[in-house]
């Protein structure tokens, strides 16, 4: 028998080549149909977004061309994939739109990695109660500074007047010429809604201030969850777990947040600080150039030695500087 045989093209098997891909081209999708909406808020990598033109809330994730940039509150996208009937099928954020401004904080004084908490406002309402819990003015301050350098116009908020008026922070803060308006469970809310109108405002405040309930009050419809103060710590319990946009009207936002405890500053140098101090601004121009107006030798302390309201300032502000140096507050 031959073992030999005449083999054909039928008998060799060939090992099948690999897939070869088109090549890839530089032309990205210019996504002429997409809507612009507004975030309202973020949920574990999920957004909400109002679309304004069909008044409506629509859920997105983020594209893949959008890489690590970080999408917030308050930031104006470009989304596709919308389906308007069943806002549960996830459209796309394939853009984010340039920010007006951003308000930004540290998560503590010596990281400078800087993280935006929203975008896009026009002004900051910093919530504290008079009483239970007392006032954190280094928190105050640390936060008016921050809208400053933002851009945005700080105002505080008072709650709790009906338990302690606002007379200290009012004697506290003249001399930066803040609003201030007071307010509690049964005031007339005329006055805020004043401040409000027209613009974006983000609510910032520790837990307990009641921040959440001044928000079910001026919009019912939120449903905001609020809580009581501990009564050992005297910090309140954290209510919200993420900004949530919501609007009163077609011109007027607010941004509720969650209970913040610190406002790192690290992210920022300390004549950027100094400009969120501005009744110590211009005596500051009198110091020595390498001046770090933390002793008796810097010119805001000697030409204001008989003020002891722009002196209790200067301790706040250095109070802020020295955090910054050391840690601690």
């Amino acid at each position: 028998m031959n073992k030999f045989h005449d083999y054909d093209e039928d008998d060799i098997r060939q090992r099948p080549g690999k897939h070869k891909s088109r090549p890839r081209t530089k032309d990205r999708p210019t996504h002429k149909n997409s809507i612009t909406g507004t975030v309202i808020t973020v949920d574990r990598g999920r957004f909400t977004v109002h679309l304004k033109n069909s008044n409506t809330n629509i859920y997105a994730i983020k594209a893949r061309d959008l890489g690590r940039k970080g999408v917030v509150v308050g930031d104006l996208v470009e989304i596709v994939g919308v389906d308007e009937n069943n806002p549960e099928n996830m459209a796309r954020i394939i853009k984010v739109n340039e920010r007006k401004n951003t308000l930004t904080k540290s998560s503590d004084d010596i990281d400078s990695t800087e993280k935006i908490l929203v975008s896009n406002v026009d002004a900051v309402a910093i919530v504290t109660s008079t009483t239970n819990p007392e006032p954190n003015t280094r928190l105050i301050d640390r936060t008016i500074v921050a809208a400053k350098l933002a851009g945005a116009e700080p105002f505080i908020v008072a709650t709790k007047t009906d338990l302690k008026n606002e007379g200290e922070l009012l004697k506290f803060y003249e001399p930066l010429n803040i609003k201030i308006i007071a307010t509690n469970k049964i005031s007339n809310l005329e006055e805020i809604n004043k401040q409000l109108a027209n613009k974006t405002t983000v609510f910032i405040g520790p837990s307990g201030v009641g921040k959440s309930s001044l928000v079910n009050r001026l919009i019912p419809q939120a449903n905001r969850r609020t809580g009581d103060v501990n009564e050992v710590t005297g910090r309140g319990k954290h209510t919200s777990t993420s900004a949530f946009a919501l609007s009163l009207n077609e011109t007027t936002c607010i941004i509720d947040t969650p209970g913040i405890r610190s406002f790192g500053l690290a992210h920022f140098e300390i004549e950027q600080i100094l400009e969120g101090f501005p009744d110590l601004l211009e005596f500051s121009l009198k110091c020595q150039k390498n001046c770090k107006h933390l002793d008796s030798t810097c010119e805001i302390e000697k030409n204001n030695a008989g003020n002891p309201q722009l002196l209790n300032r200067l301790d706040s502000f250095r109070r802020l500087l020295l955090s910054l140096e050391k840690n601690v507050d």
